[in-house]
């Protein structure tokens, strides 16, 4: 692993400006159409239900903050990973994100089935914007961190690995990139017991190199773990923007009293 972080934001500026964002999302139609209705374009009945999941969201993370997004399962935590990310195009307001993002979301996402292990850590880390010279410098470390499981299927079609080698290998491609910004989204607890804490150990190691981390999760000790300042969403809205532990607290607070 290297320590090299390119920033390009001045000290003290922003690296994530969260302005008014909102998405809105279609929930269904009211009943299926019939082909004379799809022909002919009869909409009076039958009109779009939308909804907003996110609406009227604002905040501000500065570089090497360590963020916790705190909410209940349906709640728009993943739908806002995805409007920083760029994953997702919001319909109001807008996501500014100033430095490069090493996403860790979809692992296996931009990797082909039928290419082989060694062909998707070039493809993948190519996509993030590495030289074959980058990779062909880290590729050992990239192998040797996803296990030997991994290691001896190495030449064989990604798709033959189960979808446990398969998001080790994403894992290890995603955080050996220099991006000084890291997206999380419920990935850290992934494999056995020994893998699990080799990706905390990285985890720490990254936020050590002073690298901003924005996490999504639903285990308390993660986001207590990593995180020192926690955000947390509610019906669409942003409710609380403190500490982690007092955001915490105030989401288990919620919960016990709607329980």
């Amino acid at each position: 692993m290297t320590d090299t972080v390119q920033w390009r934001t001045a000290p003290g500026e922003p690296v994530i400006t969260v302005e008014d964002l909102g998405i809105e999302f279609l929930r269904g139609r009211k009943r299926k159409l019939s082909l004379r209705e799809i022909v002919f374009q009869r909409t009076t009945s039958h009109d779009k239900e939308t909804f907003w999941p996110l609406r009227n969201i604002s905040f501000e993370v500065g570089r090497g903050e360590a963020v916790g997004l705190v909410g209940g399962n349906g709640e728009g935590k993943s739908t806002l990973l995805k409007l920083i990310a760029g994953t997702l195009v919001p319909d109001e307001g807008k996501a500014t994100v100033r430095e490069g993002v090493a996403p860790l979301i979809e692992l296996t996402g931009g990797f082909i089935g039928e290419l082989s292990a060694r062909e998707n850590i070039y493809l993948a880390a190519g996509l993030h914007g590495m030289s074959e010279a980058e990779i062909d410098e880290r590729f050992d470390d990239i192998v040797e961190f996803a296990g030997p499981q991994v290691r001896d299927g190495i030449d064989k079609p990604f798709r033959h690995f189960s979808s446990g080698m398969q998001i080790r290998l994403g894992f290890s491609v995603i955080t050996c990139l220099d991006e000084p910004i890291i997206l999380v989204d419920e990935v850290l607890a992934v494999g056995d017991k020994g893998f699990r804490e080799k990706c905390y150990d990285r985890m720490e190691a990254l936020l050590g190199q002073g690298r901003t981390l924005f996490l999504v999760s639903h285990s308390e000790g993660d986001l207590k773990r990593f995180c020192t300042r926690g955000l947390y969403l509610r019906g669409g809205e942003l409710v609380a923007d403190g500490e982690i532990d007092e955001v915490v607290e105030r989401y288990n607070t919620d919960i016990m009293s709607q329980g």
